[in-house]
């Protein structure tokens, strides 16, 4: 009986009433005045042409228009009001503030790095390119004198990111999308409890959508009863608005300032197997300690202090990030911030100046562009513009190797079909499609030419690219970079390489099936 009230009283079920209750006024309202209906019936065509105005003269990405458009048009009483309410990528002031508030933190003239993006100019002019536009987009700079090493299993991940918590001795900050009671977060929870008596500064921050399935409405005074200072990234409210779509996608360890954590794997039991829920999960992350690790701590920090109101010196978190240590990489790497696709003008630097910027697919294109032989790519969702189609199609058009890895496996119906709804067009493009067949694989990695990678927490959809905040790590000639090459050897190993005979005989309602859901895929 307990459990019963218990999941009639969970925060999901009674948000999801509250929603329930405004679509049931605003259904009422509609009754109420329907003997106005012709001219209700003309006000919200007037709102939908007048927002389908606003779609074609906004700077959007044009497949994200088009969808609404077509909604609109096909729900012309609602379509436009429903658009104001979910659809528009339009700021508010406050959060604009917001990023003011960020950009202006990280903001740090005397930390940019020129010299080095000198230096590899004159080494790889296209990879000087791709570092000089991170670098401007994300506010981060280049840095050598950092050690990555690429942990390419949860299992490892979480065995490494234990041993490095242990050796704690000023602070760690963690921030991540999903965290979920078990095996997993309950080890990781022992050695923060001891290093919370040792005195250390222990810092949690979890999205709250992210977790609301995951972890008791109450677990932020759970975690602050052990000491650990919890903050909770965007709380989920129970109305209809578009600021709930902005999450907080990142997955971030920063351990005394010279040590980071980034890559796919959240802190829940099936990222390191200890739950099977789509057979064998593949994810994977890197551990980057050195100078480097100073741009996490500024993307942790400055988010930290916006939601509660610090005022943190940045500076003196920088000398921990070295340490007089000098590692022997002579790579290069750059951390990747991406906060909803959003870029501060950097010459007007004011809230009127923010201009729609998709850094990381920017990022991703830019890669597959530049790529000479081959360009790997592995994806749990991949629902991609056209930007993105024709990149990697013209790319295997002149000869590039390139291949995609998604799950065989897949964490969603809807999601998987409209995944292969894309598989066609790029395979008659020569473009090689793999499905990771132990499992469904979780992985955000972009691998070319034995010499550039991205690893990081960025799906190739459209919420990831346009919605959250995300992060990554650009690498060029690190020692990790074999590494990488190394799983990717593994992976298509494990993998069925699709045909177009495989796509061929799909059945016409199931074809059809994925061409309607390829319509809406913008929305996902």
């Amino acid at each position: 009986m307990r459990r019963i009230i218990n999941m009639l009283f969970h925060r999901v079920v009674l948000t999801g009433l509250a929603i329930l209750i405004q679509v049931i006024i605003l259904l009422l309202m509609i009754v109420r005045f329907q003997r106005y209906f012709v001219l209700f019936y003309l006000i919200c065509v007037l709102i939908s042409l007048l927002v389908v105005i606003h779609i074609v003269s906004d700077t959007s990405n044009p497949s994200y228009k088009i969808t609404w458009i077509i909604l609109i048009m096909l729900f012309p009483i609602l379509g436009g009001i429903v658009y104001l309410m979910f659809g528009s990528y339009k700021l508010s002031k406050r959060s604009k503030k917001k990023l003011m508030t960020i950009y202006n933190k990280t903001n740090i003239p005397a930390l940019k790095d020129n010299e080095l993006l000198e230096k590899l100019e004159k080494i790889d002019k296209s990879a000087y390119l791709q570092a000089n536009y991170i670098c401007n987009s994300t506010n981060l700079t280049i840095y050598q004198n950092t050690y990555t090493e690429y942990l390419e299993i949860g299992e490892v991940y979480f065995s490494k990111l234990l041993e490095e918590l242990s050796k704690a001795k000023k602070y760690i900050f963690m921030e991540y999308f999903i965290i979920e009671q078990g095996v997993m977060l309950n080890k990781i929870l022992d050695v923060l409890e001891s290093k919370v008596k040792e005195g250390l500064d222990v810092r949690i921050m979890y999205d709250d959508l992210g977790c609301i399935m995951k972890i008791p409405a109450n677990y932020k005074k759970v975690l602050e009863k052990k000491g650990i200072k919890v903050c909770v990234f965007n709380p989920f409210i129970p109305f209809l608005k578009p600021q709930m779509n902005n999450r907080d996608h990142r997955k971030i360890v920063i351990i005394d300032g010279h040590t980071a954590f980034t890559g796919g794997i959240n802190l829940a039991d099936e990222y390191i197997n200890e739950k099977n829920l789509y057979g064998h999960w593949k994810d994977n992350g890197i551990m980057v300690k050195g100078s480097a690790v100073f741009s996490f701590s500024l993307m942790f920090l400055s988010v930290w202090d916006y939601y509660n109101n610090d005022n943190t010196n940045y500076y003196k978190y920088k000398k921990d990030a070295v340490l007089d240590k000098k590692y022997e990489d002579s790579g290069y790497v750059i951390c990747i911030n991406h906060l909803l696709s959003y870029l501060i003008d950097t010459q007007k630097r004011s809230l009127t100046h923010l201009q729609k910027v998709n850094i990381i697919e920017n990022i991703y294109l830019n890669m597959i562009n530049s790529a000479r032989d081959y360009i790997y790519i592995t994806t749990p969702y991949l629902i991609i513009d056209n930007e993105m189609i024709t990149a990697l199609t013209l790319a295997a058009k002149n000869g590039v190797d390139v291949r995609v890895v998604t799950p065989y496996v897949s964490d969603g119906k809807i999601v998987d079909e409209v995944t292969k709804s894309y598989y066609k067009q790029l395979l008659e493009s020569g473009v090689k499609i793999y499905e990771y067949t132990p499992g469904f694989i979780h992985m955000k990695t972009f691998l070319a030419d034995d010499k550039i990678a991205v690893v990081g927490t960025v799906n190739m959809d459209y919420r990831s690219l346009y919605l959250h905040f995300e992060c990554g790590v650009w690498l060029y000639k690190t020692n990790s970079i074999k590494d990488i090459k190394n799983d990717f050897g593994e992976i298509f190993r494990v993998s069925k390489n699709i045909t177009l005979n495989d796509i061929n005989t799909v059945r016409a309602l199931k074809r059809l099936k994925r061409a309607i859901l390829r319509i809406v895929a913008p929305l996902m």
